[in-house]
């Protein structure tokens, strides 16, 4: 799975701001970065009088529209998408996704506080907290960022999210070989075979796996003896 960190706080403490400078110095230093923007109200993307519109509008649950340089969908759902499903969906060869809002979830949180805005935090006992941004002292027990520390914050994500995940790596040999491996095709591997590893009585607490596979050597076909 790729690694999730959230940006929360209350409206107009400044989530956005930040997160926009966070991509900059992230991108910066070479990560592929995926953002799910949370919005509880519901929202429109599409324009009347639009091919796309009047596609959804016909009747189609699912609108694709593909260029050279982009793509996008627009799918109508019953039930929200989760952020993983999301992921697994269109943003599986991110190296790290930040979501703005979620703050009810289960992803490492930092929160944006404001003092002008308001001074009491929306995770203040969210065990998932990893720290705060904020112009005062909101905690003693969480690091605290400056509102325009944006390149400390993504350090701090780098460090705490992106190198720890990365950590938990998966290597890949093939006859002695070692394979290089894409993001979304190591989180791949390393999900697949830790669930099913995971599941055996006796290795649900594994920390490390070492699988090998020997694949028998292909039989090669003996030519037919001419009569």
């Amino acid at each position: 799975m790729v690694p999730i960190v959230s940006i929360v706080g209350k409206s107009g403490s400044g989530k956005t701001t930040l997160l926009e400078k966070v991509i900059t110095e992230l991108t910066r230093r070479g990560y592929s970065v995926g953002v799910i923007k949370h919005d509880a109200h519901g929202f429109e993307i599409d324009h009347e009088g639009k091919d796309s519109w009047r596609h959804k509008k016909a009747g189609a649950v699912t609108v694709a529209l593909s260029s050279p340089e982009k793509f996008a969908v627009i799918k109508d759902v019953s039930v929200e998408w989760t952020p993983e499903r999301i992921i697994d969906s269109y943003l599986i060869d991110s190296d790290i996704v930040i979501t703005e809002g979620f703050k009810k979830s289960a992803f490492p949180k930092i929160e944006v506080v404001r003092k002008a805005n308001s001074t009491q935090p929306v995770c203040g006992n969210d065990k998932r907290l990893l720290a705060y941004v904020s112009d005062f002292k909101v905690s003693v027990k969480h690091p605290i960022f400056k509102l325009d520390d944006h390149k400390g914050v993504a350090l701090f994500i780098e460090k705490e999210i992106i190198k720890k995940h990365q950590s938990a790596g998966v290597s890949l040999i093939v006859d002695g070989q070692k394979i290089e491996l894409k993001p979304f095709i190591e989180s791949l591997i390393r999900d697949g075979v830790t669930g099913m590893i995971k599941s055996l009585k006796g290795c649900s607490g594994a920390k490390e796996i070492e699988l090998r596979i020997r694949q028998n050597e292909p039989k090669k076909s003996v030519p037919a003896r001419k009569k």
